[in-house]
């Protein structure tokens, strides 16, 4: 559908959930929508972003398909923040890539980055990739200042892309920037993200992948987001080591940035692997399969990354370091290059929208609409 058509549908369904409002404990989205008494784009685009997408609404809800009425509010939700993800994207003319970035094409990309890598690194040291160096001195293979040239440009331009996604999301909602640093939204959205609270389902989980209630979701979610800040984490203390004190990677398997990166790459391992699965079971009525190819591509990415973190870090001292270490950084550009235009814009949108959330239930209830 058109934006304008998936806003009318969006409108619609809403509507009838509004006067039904058997579904307003589930989760934020519809305490939000009780504040409003029509939808316009903003409005909708905000309440998709406060969706996860667990399913609970559609298999509660009476007037769900077969029935005439046929509300499918996760289905719904899944288009109207993936058109929100297509609008807000910078440049705007990247927002196509969203409708591109299935797992087919970040394969490609990857495999892509992988071949340019190593031809790059034969044509500059044709043995540097198949002999083993003393101590798996990675910069023997890549120099540092090569490395950290090539993935701060990338990581700049990904930071910027992001950052006016989100500027343009935050205008869109309506709020101003002043009521972004409210410190109770801030600690309320944080919270709420970090132990993923719409999640739970009451103690018992959410209905992901089927109907019966399930934390299976919930815990691959937090092996996921916790495994990539412990890789991060271990980046920003290599970094601080390098230029700090001066200590020059590789460091021992005991150091405190492998220790975090291991646990990191361990988390990323069995949390996509786990969301994978669920994925593959998930009951196809309140999903939106057009969309599915973007999220299993940015799983699929996360996982690729972890197993070659790993195998590098467990070979890094054989003849095979210098291979695996070209295709994991092939595969973490794939990673970064993909970042602003995927699934992982979802968690910047979410976190928004958190907080809009947390500055409306501090406010009297007065009934907003159309795009207030």
């Amino acid at each position: 559908m058109s934006l304008a058509e998936l806003v009318a549908e969006g409108e619609r369904i809403f509507t009838i959930c509004n006067a039904c409002r058997y579904c307003e404990g589930y989760c934020a989205v519809f305490p939000a929508m009780e504040r409003r008494l029509t939808f316009g784009a903003a409005d909708l685009d905000y309440l998709a972003n406060l969706c996860h997408n667990c399913g609970e609404c559609y298999y509660a809800c009476q007037y769900a398909p077969p029935h005439e009425f046929a509300v499918n509010v996760p289905r719904t939700l899944t288009e109207l923040r993936a058109a929100s993800y297509r609008q807000h994207a910078w440049p705007q003319a990247a927002g196509m890539l969203f409708e591109r970035n299935g797992l087919v094409t970040v394969l490609v990309l990857a495999a892509c980055v992988v071949v340019t890598l190593i031809a790059a690194a034969i044509l500059l040291e044709p043995r540097g990739l198949f002999r083993a160096v003393p101590g798996g001195d990675f910069y023997a293979v890549v120099p540092h200042r090569t490395m950290a040239a090539g993935f701060g440009a990338v990581g700049l331009c990904v930071l910027l892309a992001l950052g006016i996604g989100f500027v343009r999301f935050w205008r869109h909602c309506g709020e101003s920037f002043a009521e972004l640093k409210r410190p109770f939204a801030l600690r309320a959205a944080l919270g709420d993200a970090l132990s993923l609270r719409y999640l739970h389902g009451g103690g018992v989980g959410c209905t992901y992948p089927g109907a019966q209630p399930s934390l299976a979701r919930k815990w691959f979610h937090h092996f996921t987001f916790y495994g990539f800040m412990l890789c991060f984490a271990a980046t920003v203390t290599g970094t601080i080591y390098h230029y700090g004190f001066g200590w020059i990677a590789p460091y021992g398997y005991a150091s405190l940035p492998v220790l975090l990166g291991t646990l990191g790459g361990v988390g990323l391992l069995v949390g996509p692997a786990g969301l994978l699965w669920l994925k593959a079971q998930r009951d196809p009525e309140p999903d939106a399969p057009a969309q599915a190819g973007m999220d299993v591509a940015f799983t699929v990415l996360l996982f690729l990354t972890s197993l070659t973190g790993l195998a590098l870090l467990a070979l890094r001292e054989t003849p095979l370091m210098g291979l695996l270490l070209v295709v994991h950084l092939g595969v973490v550009l794939a990673l970064f290059l993909t970042l602003p235009y995927g699934k992982f814009v979802h968690g910047i949108y979410r976190g928004a929208a958190l907080v809009r959330y947390a500055l409306e239930r501090a406010r009297p209830r007065v009934f907003l609409g159309g795009d207030g």
